[in-house]
């Protein structure tokens, strides 16, 4: 058994991202010919997205969620991938095995499963099939490595569970907090982080309010560009191409990140982004910026009627309250393997 104090940090990482579509034309030309990606397609039902030599990071799979149904973590190490299965079931928490054909469609060894915030499953795995398979897309490449794959960004109205979640789960820490107003609508947002960087999982709260003005389970997704042309002529793709842009180029206060958000097919957010900072854990201390942006990051496109669907969404969110999961949404300091 493992000293209370062994920590996980550093040794998970965002590995692949499961989307549960019946869109997949418009899927295909948005992963494709606007943001620039490696596209194969499995068969009718499952299509996949490469960044890189991993042979999945982006699994879609026919059915009508429209949203992201899972996440996929890459653990180091067997001895790491035991402690965190460890963890969770010592908490009552169901963990079941993914099955060959699962393992196979995501390009993954070892493929565990357990509930997690908001009704997105969490898969572990300890390796990702790599394949010599060239690259077709428009890109010069994209970081991944041991930063993970980007990262996923979460409006919750409990978002002190979610940080528990992942403090529990996998060690996170906190990078910092981020005040903001948008829409007239105050939020508080939190900023985790498994690994150098700066975040993998962003937490949006309404400040105030037990709302959630947001349909889909998560807000944005993040991938990162290696070059900064590759996110300008993204960029120009995504207009041309007729797919909708939520907000333009601009930096974030935080990360530093200069990236644009577009609307995916099945209607949460892709941010592209180019050179966010490395998180020192030597010197590195939480604080609270005011506003997303340094500048740009202007909205595009939003219509009234987008500002009354979200109300709508928000007011109904009142009555189904939101998934969490009590048994891994402590502390997280305590008990450790």
């Amino acid at each position: 058994m493992m000293g209370a104090t062994t920590s996980l940090f550093g040794a998970v990482h965002l590995g692949f991202i499961v989307i549960e579509t019946e869109k997949f034309t418009d899927w295909h030309r948005f992963g494709r010919d606007a943001i620039g990606l490696h596209v194969d397609r499995l068969s009718n039902r499952d299509m996949r997205f490469r960044l890189d030599d991993h042979q999945c990071r982006f699994l879609l799979q026919r059915g009508d969620a429209e949203d992201v149904t899972a996440f996929g973590w890459e653990i180091d190490d067997h001895e790491s991938f035991d402690r965190i299965v460890a963890r969770v079931r010592d908490r009552g928490v169901p963990v079941t095995e993914g099955t060959e054909e699962d393992a196979a469609r995501r390009g993954v060894e070892r493929l565990l499963r357990f509930p997690g915030p908001k009704g997105i499953d969490q898969e572990i795995f300890t390796r990702a099939h790599l394949t010599p398979a060239p690259l077709v897309m428009s890109s010069d490449g994209f970081v991944t490595g041991a930063s993970g794959m980007g990262h996923v960004a979460i409006t919750s109205t409990q978002p002190s569970k979610i940080q528990g979640y992942y403090d529990t789960v996998f060690d996170a820490r906190l990078s910092d907090y981020i005040d903001e107003t948008i829409s007239g609508v105050k939020l508080k947002i939190r900023f985790l982080r498994v690994n150098e960087r700066h975040h993998s999982v962003a937490v949006a709260a309404v400040r105030g309010l037990p709302v959630d003005p947001i349909r889909t389970r998560i807000q944005h997704l993040n991938i990162q560009v290696a070059e900064l042309d590759d996110m300008t002529r993204s960029y120009r793709r995504v207009k041309e191409l007729g797919f909708r842009m939520a907000l333009g180029v601009g930096q974030h206060t935080n990360d530093r990140e200069l990236s644009y958000y577009a609307l995916t097919p099945s209607g949460f957010e892709w941010e592209v982004g180019w050179n966010p900072i490395v998180v020192d854990e030597s010197t590195w201390e939480p604080t609270t910026h005011r506003g997303i942006s340094i500048w740009g990051h202007t909205p595009e496109g939003q219509t009234i009627i987008d500002k009354l669907t979200q109300f709508k969404t928000a007011a109904r969110s009142l009555r189904h309250p939101e998934k969490t999961i009590p048994a891994l949404s402590g502390t997280g300091t305590a008990d450790r393997r």
